[in-house]
């Protein structure tokens, strides 16, 4: 048996990954979630469902909240990508990070990483979002943890606060 990556050509890969250039040789077929975790180590990057249904691998592509599961890495070639590694800033988590942290939004912790990932998106398009509105941007994303209400306080503690 071939190993998947063997049926692909690979090509030079130039992707920011938060906010430092990378270059890397990746299999044209590979997806982003393996690119991020196998080939640049950023294993908070979780796969789930690994068909676009569950939201765990959700990453920031120019700013906007994609699939990673079901996201070519070379369609990634020339733009940034932003996983929840590159929302700490000097070893410290982001208010975000924080909020889901204190306000109990993490339960077993799987989903939070495409959780903060979506919810970070939505703050920076809208500082200050309705329960509804937060609803609408989580809903891609699945927990199997909770009933979701933890994880809108998370954000609601966060929105409206100055940058």
């Amino acid at each position: 048996m071939h190993e998947p990556s063997a049926q692909y050509k690979k090509r030079l890969l130039r992707i920011k990954v938060n906010g430092r250039w990378r270059e890397d040789a990746v299999a044209d077929g590979c997806m982003l979630v393996d690119y991020l975790r196998d080939t640049a180590g950023l294993t908070g990057v979780k796969t789930g469902c690994d068909g676009g249904e569950c939201g765990a691998c959700t990453v920031l592509l120019d700013g906007l909240p994609v699939l990673a599961c079901v996201t070519l890495a070379v369609r990634c070639e020339g733009r940034s990508v932003e996983t929840i590694e590159g929302l700490a800033a000097q070893g410290r988590p982001s208010r975000l990070q924080q909020a889901f942290h204190e306000k109990l939004g993490a339960q077993c912790g799987y989903c939070t990483p495409g959780m903060v990932m979506a919810s970070e998106a939505l703050l920076r398009r809208n500082p200050t979002p309705t329960d509804d509105e937060i609803r609408a941007a989580l809903a891609g994303n699945l927990c199997r943890c909770t009933g979701y209400v933890k994880i809108i306080e998370s954000v609601k503690a966060v929105a409206g606060l100055a940058p």
